[in-house]
């Protein structure tokens, strides 16, 4: 299950428009498969075993967001998908999260099986159910779909913060790049949660005061502000690394001016992958 991990989470990240919310269904996925294995029946292939549940696990997560119409498409069964192209299939392939989003369901479904993550025909009906008829057609206008949509413009705005949750996110993550620690733990409020994902999650301040420490001993750490798939973040870079690329990044839920929520990705650095990601002014 760990050695899927990330390929799982190219899936769902690409199922839900997020990579936040990819690990979401990642991790319902791992509770489900968890609970499902421990009743003893035989798994006979686990890759397609956890590929199902991940993507009915996506779906359900689609429904909760009040998509359920993007499931529906009129598609014609005996259609017979296109050869591949192999320079067209990969701009398909780095297609942006929201642009896969514009795609209904079935057919996002079967483009991110076969031309992100390489799965043949049969293995897609056989982790998404349905027909290869039925995936071929969803194949072809997914394909021509995201063809068409790579030829317009991204008109979506800048993500942007109003001025006081700015000020916030900026002295959270300048007390950050200065280790005043004592500082940052001041910003916490008493039921803070920690979730380490992929590791380990604590609740409450006295609970999650050591975690700062990593950071202390790190000095080559470099933080800023910005966004992930459009919500605030604390970006983190190495100094070290001579090309600056960004390694991963933290998530924070506010209530007022305390913290009360920390998603560090540092052991989940696979969520990098599709993320839409912009450093803040």
């Amino acid at each position: 299950m760990g050695e899927l991990r990330p390929k799982l989470h190219r899936y769902c990240a690409r199922m839900t428009g997020s990579v936040v919310d990819g690990e979401d269904v990642v991790q319902e996925t791992m509770l489900k498969a968890i609970e499902a294995a421990r009743a003893g029946a035989p798994i006979l292939n686990p890759e397609g075993w956890l590929f199902s549940i991940a993507h009915h696990a996506a779906l359900d997560f689609l429904r909760r967001r009040a998509r359920e119409e993007a499931r529906h498409s009129s598609e014609d069964l005996d259609m017979i998908a296109a050869a591949p192209k192999p320079i067209e299939d990969r701009e398909i392939a780095a297609a942006s999260l929201r642009t896969f989003m514009l795609l209904p369901a079935s057919q996002r479904s079967s483009v991110i099986l076969s031309d992100v993550l390489g799965y043949s025909l049969q293995e897609i009906c056989e982790f998404a159910g349905g027909s290869v008829p039925a995936v071929k057609a969803a194949l072809q206008r997914g394909r021509a779909r995201l063809r068409a949509l790579a030829a317009e413009a991204d008109d979506a705005p800048v993500p942007t913060l109003a001025e006081p949750e700015r000020t916030r996110l900026k002295t959270y993550v300048d007390r950050f790049n200065a280790h005043d620690f004592d500082a940052v733990r001041a910003m916490l409020a008493e039921d803070v949660r920690l979730e380490i994902v992929n590791r380990v999650r604590l609740d409450g301040k006295t609970s999650v005061a050591p975690y700062f420490g990593n950071y202390a001993a790190r000095p080559h750490w470099r933080f800023r502000p910005g966004f992930v798939d459009r919500r605030p973040a604390m970006l983190v870079y190495d100094a070290d690394d001579p090309d600056q690329r960004l390694k991963y990044f933290v998530l924070l839920a506010w209530a007022g001016e305390r913290v009360v929520g920390i998603r560090d990705f540092v052991f989940a650095r696979y969520a990098m992958d599709g993320a839409e990601l912009a450093v803040m002014d």
